[in-house]
């Protein structure tokens, strides 16, 4: 194993190969999930563990919402030098940094705004008997919807029905992202703030110069969110039509599917485009002191 380390910029290469190779129900993502979490928002505490021979890689970082609370965001190991205890030691040292940093628990579980998933994927069973034989509890779960790319994803007759009531439809372009993002801060949080500034594509909803809603893209490299309406907007269908336009762009730039992450509606998104619950996180935490 060669010893534990903080990563270097060096590193990024291997550590996204790593990663493409052991993250098999993402591999396609990888690279990109590496990158993301890498870039995190200026005031998030954060590091990246790899081990001597770069076969195996740990991110963890600090909750900005509660100083108490760390996150052990994306753990990674090479096939080839699985079952020789790379990850449980760099789970070890992650949890010896969190300690340092003030942390009182220690979570698998997203770490929102930057995240690679909400927690352990219940078909990694590997990576959940780790976490459960490290004292991990499991204490929450959470569940993406799927949404097939292929399906009817057309607006013309809601932007139409909705035009009769003096509300507008567009993408959020470079002089437009300030207000949607001052709109999101005002409606929900800096969290939701930071997503729809770094996603791929984001669309909004106005009436009279008042935004009324949003939804984004790409913020989690290919999947859908977040997306809201404020109140004075609900039962217009102006959700539906902002989701529509999310994924179509999503199926123009070569994706088939998407994910529909942290879902909380599940009716919602099944009418207004037939999305499946499919994937299924469990959270789990331990107490670091």
């Amino acid at each position: 194993m060669g010893g534990i380390r903080e990563a270097v910029a060096a590193d990024a290469a291997a550590i996204g190969e790593v990663a493409g190779a052991a993250l098999v129900l993402d591999a396609a993502e990888a690279p990109r999930l590496v990158a993301r979490l890498s870039d995190p928002p200026p005031d998030r505490r954060w590091t990246a563990l790899v081990t001597g021979d770069l076969d195996a890689v740990l991110f963890a970082s600090m909750s900005t919402r509660d100083g108490s609370v760390g996150h052990i965001d994306l753990l990674a190991v090479d096939p080839a030098a699985q079952g020789r205890g790379r990850g449980r030691a760099l789970v070890a040292a992650a949890e010896e940094w969190l300690r340092a940093q003030g942390a009182a628990e220690a979570r698998f579980a997203g770490n929102p705004p930057c995240y690679a998933w909400p927690g352990i994927d219940v078909r990694s069973t590997a990576a959940a008997c780790l976490a459960e034989s490290r004292g991990y509890e499991r204490y929450n779960v959470a569940w993406n919807m799927t949404a097939d790319l292929s399906v009817d994803l057309s607006t013309e007759a809601d932007l139409l029905r909705l035009a009769d009531r003096g509300v507008t439809v567009r993408a959020a372009g470079p002089g437009d992202r300030a207000a949607v993002l001052d709109f999101v801060r005002e409606q929900w949080n800096e969290n939701w703030a930071w997503e729809a500034e770094q996603a791929s594509g984001c669309h909004y909803a106005s009436r009279d110069g008042r935004i009324l809603g949003f939804a984004a893209w790409g913020a989690r490299p290919a999947w859908f969110g977040p997306m809201g309406t404020a109140p004075a907007a609900r039962g217009l269908g102006v959700g539906r039509v902002l989701l529509r336009r999310c994924l179509a762009e999503q199926r123009d730039a070569g994706q088939a599917s998407a994910q529909i992450s942290w879902v909380g509606p599940l009716g919602f998104y099944s009418r207004a485009v037939g999305a499946h619950a499919e994937r299924v996180f469990w959270l789990y935490r331990r107490d670091l002191r």
